[in-house]
């Protein structure tokens, strides 16, 4: 296991271009293998569950060429429905392979996935989709055994707006002859690029963005498609230059993808400028003007950006409330600031009220998921002292070249590997 060394009190200066969008990279890798001819994806972020989900295809007969942020697929070599268990139990994305190994195959199995552990993250909603579009499910030992005949279509409501089964359904939706109409959609940003990438694929689909989609198709041929930017690495970043005092210019940057979040920065003092295609941050005097801070389904503030916003709480003048409904154990990373010497009150494991600003301390600390060890990075870079941060390839699986990308900035940030 590696770590990474960071000492505190340097300010970020500099240029920094956002990497593709994880969430959406993730879903795109799978929905290649419903063309009949290769896809190209550019702006492909290079990170361990992108490498995961490459052996995916891989071990299912795809031929997969993975270079320089620049995947290609070629699906016409597929020769299995059933991915590798041990892999898939590695990132949580790997369900969305059930959607494409239904339309190929008509039938697949799938493992529960693996990925951050901050909460119950059931797969219910996706499975009650699949149903409702006549997929025939059995589980045996602790697999589940799909098998998708009759293919129905209509209007299906989902239980709960979520993302990944949202995907799933325009995936599925591309082979049902009388179309889909789906109801309470998700609506974020990786979504819509997910769709608009299936739309050129030959899909027709009307209503991404808003919580309606209507889905049908046909034949879908090989397309190339460049990832959206991550609008969660975007606030990553803005929360780093606020919290060191620095002043950096973030591009590849998608200001209507940061609406909520920049309110809820600027709320907290964070003094910016947006350009077309990026947004300059400066040195600010962070003082809370809102008390109240809130995940919500998208366009509200996006529960991956809630643990760095806490960091951003501790180096705050005032009192704020930061509530995350969704992920009962997304909190449990602040014992850590804590430890460093956060004025934090665990209200309950959803809530947590944060007292600024307060100097913190150097520590010994672990990335316990992706978005809880980005966050004790920052911490780590307004710390007093030398930190170690263990466990750094939970954070690797959504941050690209991290530590490279932070010291390009300023930051004291050094990786040592384990012998």
């Amino acid at each position: 296991m590696s770590k990474f060394l960071v000492t505190g009190g340097k300010r970020l200066e500099g240029e920094i271009k956002l990497s593709g969008n994880k969430n959406s990279a993730l879903k795109q890798i799978p929905a290649t293998l419903l063309a009949s001819s290769p896809t190209t994806l550019t702006n492909v972020p290079a990170i361990s569950d992108i490498k995961v989900m490459v052996e995916l295809l891989r071990s299912l007969g795809a031929k997969v060429e993975y270079k320089d942020h620049t995947l290609r697929v070629d699906p016409s070599t597929l020769n299995s429905s059933t991915p590798d268990p041990d892999l898939c139990s590695k990132i949580r994305a790997s369900v969305v392979l059930a959607a494409p190994l239904l339309v190929k195959f008509g039938k697949t199995v799938v493992t529960p996935p693996g990925g951050d552990q901050i909460g119950d993250r059931f797969l219910d909603t996706h499975f009650s989709m699949m149903q409702k579009m006549g997929v025939k499910m059995e589980r045996k030992n602790g697999q589940f055994f799909l098998s998708w005949n009759k293919k129905t279509g209509g209007t299906i409501f989902l239980e709960e707006a979520s993302v990944t089964a949202t995907e799933m359904a325009l995936m599925m939706g591309t082979a049902v002859p009388e179309g889909v109409t789906l109801e309470n959609a998700a609506t974020e940003p990786h979504v819509t690029d997910l769709g608009n990438m299936l739309i050129k694929m030959g899909a027709k689909i009307s209503g991404l963005g808003g919580s309606t989609i209507s889905i049908s198709g046909g034949s879908l041929k090989g397309v190339t498609h460049k990832v959206m930017p991550d609008h969660i690495e975007g606030g990553t970043f803005i929360i780093a230059a606020a919290i060191t005092g620095g002043h950096i210019k973030i591009t590849d940057f998608i200001p209507e993808h940061h609406k909520m979040a920049l309110i809820n920065l600027a709320n907290m003092g964070v003094n910016y400028k947006l350009g077309d295609n990026s947004i300059e941050v400066f040195p600010s005097k962070l003082v809370a003007t809102r008390k109240k801070f809130k995940a919500q389904p998208w366009p509200g503030f996006p529960t991956d950006l809630m643990s760095p916003f806490i960091v951003l709480a501790t180096q705050t003048e005032g009192t704020v409330l930061c509530h995350d409904w969704m992920y009962e154990w997304r909190m449990f990373f602040v014992d850590d600031l804590i430890g460093m010497g956060a004025n934090i009150f665990i209200a309950d494991p959803h809530r947590v009220i944060i007292s600024g600003p307060t100097k913190l301390m150097a520590d010994r600390l672990y990335c316990k998921d992706i978005r809880a060890g980005i966050s004790v990075i920052l911490a780590a870079m307004v710390a007093k002292g030398t930190s170690e941060i263990n466990n750094v390839e939970n954070v690797e699986r959504g941050y690209e070249n991290i530590e490279e990308r932070l010291r390009l900035l300023g930051a004291d940030i050094k990786r040592v590997d384990a012998k």
